[in-house]
């Protein structure tokens, strides 16, 4: 009853000026109609079309009559697609917050209760039991958070949004034969907004070609049964080319006066190379002299952590493209299977806004050191002109913008400025 009051007195306010505003806020109502109309419209018109594929692609007509009828267009969907990130996180952030006490010691009891089925995994595929845990704790807890959108209405949200709708086409038409094939419930199907999936966040296309049947009851069902889980994802990574009896990688302590400019994935040499190069394992003992090949990673800079990466930890990343992500499971495994976790400390970073890497990048650009359109992201162009501008002004060149690079460029941080103010 009050908020119509405030309404009604807000309104009469501005009708004593010829009803000029009245007539101004009809108009922005109606036009949001029009236009919330019009998208539904297009929803309809493109999942029907979707229908029409799904039937020529094999999908029954009572599949169809299921789900078609029932799909909802997924605003939230749309926004998160849209959405950019105000803070560039950093590797201690990142890391810190998924290499855990807890996942540790809930991956050691996980590893209690499938202990069979997973070496029996690992006898099979060649993928040791802590790396499945570790992939199933970063993914989702060890299926306690498996994700709350409805799969088959995000996946037709995006289907139907022209920025990637041939990719999500693709992934909802094989979601929709998944639920077919396996006999699954709409409802059920529940996951991340991108349509990601069961305790192992598969996309659909993966799910169809990789996952497989662990428990022996007939169905693939990555959210109820742990054991398909597991087995779909030691598939999966041996599809992927994960290389028995290797490690992902280790911790390294690196030489004093080391040139940074040979870390990263270009710069892959075999193991009796970094031997010679004073590259020792994080203890101290010798690295090795073996003819594995293996690159340098220095997420942190030059004042955090280091690591070798072997051939598996690029398998890693064929399932999240992040070095992150890949250093994260490969500790993660290592301390489920009795290891104590890295060895040097994270260094305090700041977590940057997405303002002061475009700063950053503007800077670099207006200094010759072209790192493309500032787009506030920290990719191999950016690392690649940060480290031409070390090299240049006689810096250790890890190519990291630690707060020595920002305050040489003159960078002003958003939280210096916000501090000021």
């Amino acid at each position: 009853m009050r908020l119509a009051s405030l309404q009604f007195s807000f309104l009469s306010t501005f009708s004593l000026k010829g009803g000029v505003f009245r007539t101004s806020l009809a108009l922005l109502f109606t036009g949001a109609v029009i236009s919330s109309a019009s998208a539904n419209e297009h929803f309809s018109s493109c999942t029907a079309a979707l229908a029409d594929r799904a039937k020529q692609e094999g999908v029954s007509q009572q599949i169809i009559d299921e789900i078609f009828p029932h799909l909802v267009h997924q605003d939230r969907v749309i926004e998160l697609d849209r959405s950019q990130p105000e803070f560039v996180q950093t590797f201690p952030g990142y890391f810190s917050k998924r290499v855990t006490d807890w996942r540790t010691e809930k991956g050691k009891a996980m590893y209690a209760k499938h202990e069979k089925l997973l070496h029996k995994l690992s006898d099979k595929y060649g993928v040791p039991p802590h790396y499945l845990l570790a992939f199933w704790g970063l993914e989702t807890n060890f299926g306690s958070y498996k994700g709350k959108m409805p799969v088959l209405d995000s996946l037709a949200t995006l289907a139907c949004d022209k920025r990637r709708s041939k990719y999500f086409t693709q992934e909802f038409l094989v979601a929709v034969k998944l639920m077919q094939r396996e006999k699954l419930k709409k409802d059920n199907m529940v996951g991340s907004w991108a349509g990601a999936m069961g305790h192992t966040q598969f996309m659909p296309s993966a799910y169809t070609h990789y996952a497989i049947d662990g428990d022996g009851d007939g169905q693939i069902n990555l959210w109820e049964s742990e054991e398909d889980a597991l087995s779909s994802a030691a598939n999966f990574l041996a599809s992927l080319g994960w290389e028995r009896s290797f490690r992902w990688g280790r911790e390294v302590k690196l030489p004093e006066g080391f040139n940074y400019q040979e870390t990263g994935y270009k710069n892959r040499k075999p193991l009796s190379e970094w031997h010679e190069q004073g590259v020792k394992k994080a203890d101290g003992s010798p690295l090795g002299e073996g003819e594995t090949t293996a690159y340098v990673i220095v997420p942190a800079g030059h004042n955090g952590p280091a690591f070798i990466a072997y051939k598996n930890f690029r398998v890693i990343m064929r399932w999240n493209n992040s070095e992150f992500y890949a250093i994260a499971v490969g500790v993660l495994a290592d301390r489920i299977a009795g290891a104590s976790g890295i060895k040097a400390t994270l260094p305090d970073l700041p977590a940057y806004n997405r303002k002061d890497i475009i700063a950053l990048q503007s800077k670099l650009n207006d200094l010759g050191f072209d790192v493309g359109k500032p787009d506030g992201i920290i990719g191999p162009a950016t690392r690649e002109g940060i480290r031409n501008y070390q090299i240049s002004n006689n810096m250790i060149a890890d190519g990291f913008p630690g707060l020595e690079v920002m305050a040489a460029l003159n960078v002003e941080l958003e939280r210096d400025k916000a501090s000021q103010s």
